[in-house]
């Protein structure tokens, strides 16, 4: 059974920093690119950051360029996101996504909330 388990959401204050976590089961995670996503009241869902399955490259939405690093951990089929310098625009549920060619797989989300 496919599992990823995001942990970590909070409130936070803006500037602060948030780390998020997801845990995985179920599939070969080193097989597959990860990503975080978010989704904001009212708004699509958008993607936030990814790390490829082979050298671990990663890339950023440019809204979190210089905040935000996506890490993986392939002994623990974990995946994590560092926020820093949050923003009230960063409010959103995070979502946690495997995908290897045609697989895709989410997690349940994780709330954010910037706000004073």
């Amino acid at each position: 059974q496919v599992q990823l388990v995001e942990s970590g959401g909070a409130l936070v204050q803006p500037g602060g920093s948030l780390g998020l976590s997801c845990t995985t089961s179920g599939f070969a995670f080193i097989l597959y690119a990860m990503s975080w996503y978010r989704q904001a009241p009212g708004k699509e869902r958008e993607l936030v950051a990814t790390i490829t399955n082979s050298d671990s490259a990663t890339d950023y939405a440019d809204s979190v360029k210089g905040r935000f690093t996506i890490s993986r951990d392939n002994a623990k089929h974990a995946v994590y996101l560092q926020m820093n310098s949050l923003k009230p625009d960063d409010t959103a549920v995070y979502y946690c996504h495997a995908a290897f060619f045609s697989n895709s797989y989410w997690g349940q989300g994780t709330q954010v909330t910037v706000s004073s």
